[in-house]
């Protein structure tokens, strides 16, 4: 009993070194981890793979707009707002202003536009008669973050596994958003979100003065959105929708009105004759029409006769299955309420790794974490000479790595090649304060008492205490701020720190005591 109290912290280190095996190893953290994640899995471990070492795209691009700051509403409306702003910019649309109050009186505007500045944004907020405190380049906190969950439904939807979305910030204050999706080509990631997601549908119908364009459907119209269809018999491709039955009387009338749900249906005939056709329902995404359609007699007939608004339900039609699935990615995830700056022009950057090239990365961080390991024991050997000292320490250093590559595969953390430096750093650094603990201990010559030993012992971890705490400081920045790969280099070298303090340090303390002292 009195070995077990002795060497307590030797069998914690054991204890956690099970754990982390099979977090690393175990088939039932496999499922856990891998499909939950959606991430590249090695295969032999549990451990999951980023971008830099599954391959895959990157992302990495600023929403297009300006915002004022401070702007005094005057007892207006957002609505009014918004349309008064619009009308005083050449190209702009009430979608293209977001007003946000922040207090009773008034809040920001932002436009959401390509080519307005921040000078344009003022002037025609004076010209709508509205007084601000400051215009800036950029979009609002809520405007990112309802983008960032846009951008992850639309990603989900797509059937993208493994993507993410999150905001990062530059040291010198730079908002921008960052995309990362493994295994999956960079063309098709720029198209799915570079597109704005904007969804509506139109009616185009005659009248005495010509032909009128309205909407009749907007985005937020529908309840439920199906899956892309390919379409039967004689029938093109096409998105299963129901309309929210609050919508779905006005709907109703507007085809009646409209002439669309006039008796016999409506043929259209937009993409080939617009000025000589009956009336037709148009699909516009992001402000293009991607396709017309008219209606059948049988749905024209429940519209009249009023039980289509009992139960909602019609199709829209595409050109082709792409477009289809496009247009329900689009309806699910919603708009995103400003584009990504992502052309050969802006100021995003776009990035691609082959999945060849990721195997190649983690064949190359494999070799050099094993040059590390061969580096670092010789360097040990050569400098004790005794096996009892050197080989102990060596292994201690060694269990951080399995203990945080137990750590990173429990929670589905993926490895990419910042990680691996941190690992690194913790080989190194672990050694470093081993050699200290040593030094110190052996520094007056052969230790006989294990009262000596204590003594030098704290000694040494009060040094490596507060070089740990200095690194804590140091890192913690680089570990809280959402600065791209620093990020996991910061997380996992205080991992191997806090690891290293309260764990491994004072398990070989233990082990060496043992080793060099034989009274009690």
């Amino acid at each position: 009993m009195g070995t077990v109290r002795e060497n307590w912290r030797v069998i914690l280190l054991i204890l956690v070194l099970v754990g982390s095996l099979f977090a690393l190893f175990s088939p039932t953290m496999a499922e856990d981890g891998s499909d939950a994640a959606g991430l590249a899995s090695s295969g032999v471990t549990n451990l999951q793979y980023g971008l830099q070492l599954s391959g895959g795209t990157r992302i990495r691009a600023p929403l297009v707009g300006v915002t004022a700051e401070g702007v005094e509403f005057g007892g207006d409306q957002p609505p009014a707002i918004e349309q008064a702003v619009a009308g005083e910019l050449d190209g702009v649309t009430v979608a293209d202003v977001i007003v946000r109050p922040t207090s009773q009186t008034g809040g920001t505007v932002e436009v959401t536009i390509d080519g307005v500045s921040p000078q344009d944004l003022g002037n025609a907020l004076e010209a709508a008669g509205y007084t601000y405190e400051e215009t800036r380049e950029g979009v609002t906190e809520q405007t990112r973050a309802q983008a960032v969950d846009i951008l992850s439904n639309k990603i989900n939807e797509a059937g993208l596994s493994g993507g993410t979305v999150q905001q990062i910030q530059t040291p010198t204050g730079e908002n921008y958003i960052l995309i990362e999706v493994p295994d999956e080509n960079r063309q098709r990631v720029v198209d799915l979100v570079n597109q704005r997601g904007s969804v509506r549908v139109d009616a185009y119908y005659p009248t005495d003065s010509g032909y009128e364009q309205r909407t009749v459907l907007e985005q937020d119209d529908f309840q439920s959105i199906g899956n892309a269809q390919q379409g039967g018999e004689g029938q093109l491709p096409n998105v299963p929708v129901v309309v929210r039955e609050s919508v779905a009387p006005e709907f109703q009338q507007a085809m009646i009105r409209t002439g669309l749900a006039s008796q016999g249906g409506s043929r259209c005939s937009y993409t080939t004759n617009p000025n000589g056709t009956d009336a037709c329902l148009l699909l516009i995404v992001d402000g293009q029409v991607v396709n017309s359609f008219g209606m059948s007699p049988g749905l024209a007939s429940g519209m009249r006769s009023g039980e289509w608004a009992q139960d909602p339900r019609f199709i829209l039609q595409t050109r082709n299955f792409s477009a289809a699935r496009q247009v329900a990615i689009n309806l699910r995830a919603g708009a995103l309420p400003a584009p990504l700056d992502i052309g050969p022009d802006g100021a995003g950057t776009s990035s691609f790794v082959s999945p060849s090239q990721g195997q190649q990365f983690r064949t190359d961080s494999l070799l050099t974490g094993i040059i590390a390991v061969f580096a670092v024991s010789g360097v040990v050997f050569v400098r004790y000479g005794e096996l009892e000292v050197a080989l102990p320490m060596v292994v201690t250093a060694l269990s951080e790595v399995v203990i945080l590559l137990g750590f990173a595969a429990g929670i589905g953390y993926p490895l990419d090649l910042s990680v691996i430096a941190g690992f690194i750093a913790v080989i190194g650094t672990g050694v470093d304060d081993l050699i200290i603990i040593a030094d110190e201990v052996m520094a007056e010559g052969d230790v006989n008492s294990r009262r000596v030993f204590q003594s030098r012992f704290k000694k040494a971890f009060w040094v490596i205490g507060a070089a740990a705490a200095t690194t804590i400081i140091a890192m913690s920045p680089l570990a809280v701020l959402s600065l791209g790969d620093l990020q996991g280099f910061a997380i996992f070298t205080i991992l191997g720190v806090v690891v290293g303090v309260l764990l491994t340090r004072p398990a070989y303390g233990d082990i060496l005591r043992a080793l060099l002292t034989r009274d009690s």
